[in-house]
């Protein structure tokens, strides 16, 4: 389980500059996400060896300046409740302003780590100019520039030092089912109707994140802990409908998990919340299984699977080898059928193909349709194994990987698909030096 830390202030600070700063130094080195990164607003970071998970509140914030106000301090108050660390953030340009010093009493208040981080400090005239920000009363500031990064490296250090410390948690092995989506999608009548009525619970188990309760699960012989962020801690002051709300509850039950049942309202689609969501889990490398709930309220005829299915795929690409299942969590409409995709899907993500199978497989596929040569060179794969990782994730040998394109590791991973049967979990293929 990673820290989290989240990044406050009033809009046009730099927020977002400074949070793909930091993402992008870690995403340029690790893991970058070929085909379409999406939403910026949530990503994964490390430094000196601490990873922690960055949420830029920045990004959710849309409407008129009135509206901003009221949104700000429910993110605030949010943040305050959800994240290890909060950074708060101020423009040296504009100096104190009325919305900061609202936002700094709300964080005077809070017992967790509080960094105040006085941004676009690129000279010494505004390195004096700084000292205003002392009246906020949240003591010493760090100033930083995050067009050019100076200053941020004194920043992290201190940050993760503060973290607290997470304890890994060796529990059973039991397959983790995280039961996600936007509010009101009907997450709980999906839970309800699975537990319900039936007297099949082992165990409630108060989960290690101090907010998911999980539920120990047993029924037609599948057991496994059913992780539930709807029935997370209702709290009054936050509006339901807020974006960033459902964001930020879904990032740990995701991390937290190893197949996430994305619940969808059928009559609001694969919205951009849900996207959202979908595309934190991929980018976690969780098993998916994406959950058309309310489809008995749809008036539908003969093609209405298809059409639908095929507009969320759309949605999807380039990651569109997900199964989708219509239910209803009112009358319990292939509810158990969406807890057997989700087992399925668990099997997936943790199948080892052996190396000598894969070659054998793969290597006629390419030699049929090699790589296209680039700048007149030829690329020439050798050897393929899957790399011992929780999820799958396969290297392949070749003499000349930085020729590869993104659009040919589409085609690898959709011949392993294929072949081995990967539905539902992201896959990742690396080309490396023979």
């Amino acid at each position: 389980m990673s820290n989290i830390v989240a990044i406050v202030g009033r809009p046009n600070v730099g927020k977002s500059t400074f949070f793909n700063r930091l993402i992008q130094k870690r995403e340029a080195i690790v893991d970058a996400v070929s085909g379409v990164t999406r939403d910026r607003h949530y990503g994964k970071t490390d430094w000196n060896g601490r990873e922690f998970s960055l949420i830029d509140t920045g990004g959710y914030v849309k409407g008129s300046d009135d509206v901003f106000e009221a949104e700000i301090d429910k993110q605030v108050e949010l943040a305050i409740d959800e994240a290890d660390a909060i950074i708060f953030m101020v423009d040296v340009e504009s100096g104190v302003t009325g919305m900061d010093e609202d936002v700094a009493k709300l964080l005077r208040k809070v017992s967790k780590p509080v960094f105040l981080v006085v941004n676009k400090v690129d000279n010494g005239k505004r390195a004096e100019d700084a000292v205003e920000f002392y009246s906020l009363g949240l003591g010493d500031y760090y100033t930083v520039a995050s067009i050019n990064g100076s200053g941020t490296g004194e920043l992290l250090d201190a940050l993760v030092e503060a973290l607290p410390e997470k304890e890994e948690v060796v529990e059973e092995d039991l397959p983790r089912f995280a039961v996600v989506g936007r509010p009101n999608a009907g997450k709980s009548s999906f839970i309800n109707a699975l537990i319900g009525q039936d007297r099949y619970i082992v165990t409630d188990i108060p989960g290690t994140t101090r907010d998911a309760i999980d539920t120990k699960y047993n029924r037609f012989g599948f057991e496994f802990n059913l992780v539930d962020t709807a029935g997370i801690r209702r709290k009054s002051k936050v509006k339901e409908d807020l974006e960033f709300y459902s964001v930020m509850r879904s990032v740990r039950a995701i991390e937290y998990s190893d197949v996430c049942l994305l619940v969808l309202d059928a009559n609001r689609g694969f919205d951009g919340q849900v996207q959202n969501i979908f595309w934190l889990a991929e980018r976690n490398k969780k098993g998916i299984v994406v959950l058309v709930n309310k489809w008995d309220l749809v008036e539908k005829d003969h093609k209405s699977v298809k059409e639908f299915e095929k507009a969320i795929r759309k949605e999807m690409e380039p990651f569109t080898d997900v199964p989708i299942v219509f239910i209803s969590a009112l009358t319990k409409q292939r509810i158990f059928k969406a807890i057997e995709t989700a087992v399925e899907v668990y099997k997936n993500r943790s199948k080892k193909i052996k190396t000598s199978k894969l070659n054998e497989v793969l290597l006629p596929i390419i030699e049929h349709y090699p790589p296209p040569a680039y700048k007149g060179k030829f690329v020439k794969i050798k050897y393929i194994m899957q790399l011992p990782t929780p999820t799958p994730q396969f290297a392949f040998f070749c003499n000349l990987p930085q020729y590869v394109q993104d659009s040919y590791k589409r085609y690898l991973e959709n011949k392993l698909r294929e072949n081995f049967g990967f539905h539902g979990v992201p896959i990742s293929v690396y080309m490396r030096k023979k």
